[in-house]
């Protein structure tokens, strides 16, 4: 017994040196493995900063062949991958992190957002779909639901784009009723283009109710009455854009005139575009008025008034053509607004341009002073091109 406890207490500091010795060892090992790490990751990095991007993912690669299991260095990489539009490396980083069991529900969420943007960015459309609708309950389902609208308003998908509209609102995410609006309106062409306009009038009720202030209906409307030849009911569609939208109406004021000749409202028509030219005076609604304007001398003074107000090369062509169509001479007050007209008109084509950035100046340079390039501006005006 005495001999057993005498080698006892011989063997235990052998032991305790031997473990402190492996202990040690095991130390200075995790010791540089870490060092090679963060060094290879802070490289790259840095790299990274300087737009070095191919030396950037060399050293991302060695990072997380150092530490394979560290989540943030592969989502670096794969983020990096994606920028560059290496998109299928981008997948199947972001597809082994994925596959991992160890991976934490956040971090598994976060691998499964970025693969699905990889897919929207390699144009895999169906997958990407898959990929967003998996994130719905996450933290990352407002993210999710922005990118399957973009994604269904690219693919014309307009039904879906509707239904993920209504879910953004209804979460607080802000305000789709003029965007639900324009989808409705799509949907209404869609049908209209396929023979159904039962199908189309009730699109054009949606979007109406989505967003009533909204401008597009309106025109919609009016077109589709004018093509049935029912054109006094699309003047009164047009009459209530006139009041809401007036600076919108101006898209349709030719067809408003044409519409008005059609059904013989033209003088009640006239007052009405000459009220809306008031409140918002464009070369459209003022073409519109002369179309309706018996009088020639009331047209000429009305594009005068115009060409003092808003010089533009589009009144300045409707005066000369008035003249030619008369067969009488400009006189002096409409040759100064016409020179005016088109001093003001040619100043942004009497400039030059870098052929490298783009870059416009009045004066030429030898060196541009946007991209520092040397003779880069071509010895021509834009005018003259």
């Amino acid at each position: 017994m005495e001999f057993d406890l005498y080698w006892l207490l011989l063997a235990a500091p052998v032991v305790f040196l031997l473990g402190w010795m492996a202990s040690r060892l095991d130390l200075r090992q995790l010791k540089r493995e870490d060092q090679a790490s963060p060094q290879a990751y802070f490289k790259g990095l840095n790299l990274l900063l300087n737009e070095q991007q191919d030396k950037a993912i060399d050293a991302f690669i060695e990072a997380v062949q150092h530490d394979p299991d560290t989540t943030d260095l592969h989502f670096a990489l794969g983020n990096l991958f994606r920028r560059r539009g290496e998109y299928e490396r981008a997948i199947r980083i972001h597809q082994h992190l994925l596959s991992r069991g160890d991976l934490k529900r956040e971090e598994r969420e976060r691998a499964q957002h970025a693969l699905a943007h990889d897919f929207m960015k390699a144009g895999l459309f169906d997958r990407a779909e898959e990929a967003f609708k998996a994130l719905e309950g996450t933290a990352f389902s407002t993210d999710a639901r922005l990118a399957l609208l973009s994604l269904y308003e690219r693919s014309r998908n307009w039904h879906p784009a509707i239904e993920v509209a209504r879910q953004l609102e209804a979460t607080g995410t802000g305000s789709f009723s003029q965007r639900s609006a324009h989808h409705w309106c799509e949907v209404a062409q869609e049908a209209d283009a396929r023979g159904r306009a039962d199908e189309a009038e009730q699109a054009l009720a949606r979007a109406r109710e989505a967003a009533p202030q909204a401008a597009r209906p309106l025109v919609l409307q009016g077109q589709r009455l004018v093509r049935q030849g029912r054109h006094a009911e699309a003047l009164r569609a047009w009459d209530e854009l006139m009041f809401k939208q007036p600076q919108s109406f101006a898209l349709i004021a030719m067809d408003y005139a044409r519409s008005a000749q059609a059904c013989g409202e033209t003088a009640e028509a006239l007052s009405k575009l000459q009220s809306v030219y008031s409140q918002a005076p464009t070369m459209d609604v003022l073409t519109a008025i002369g179309t309706l304007q018996p009088d020639a001398a009331d047209r000429r003074d009305a594009i005068m008034a115009h060409l003092r107000q808003q010089p533009s090369l589009s009144a300045a062509q409707s005066l000369i053509r008035e003249r030619l169509v008369s067969h009488v001479p400009l006189d002096e007050p409409e040759v100064e607004v016409l020179q005016k007209a088109l001093t003001s008109a040619a100043k942004p084509l009497q400039r030059y341009r870098c052929a490298a950035c783009g870059f416009e100046s009045q004066h030429y340079f030898w060196q541009c002073p946007g991209c520092q390039a040397w003779d880069s501006y071509p010895p021509r005006r834009l005018e003259d091109q």
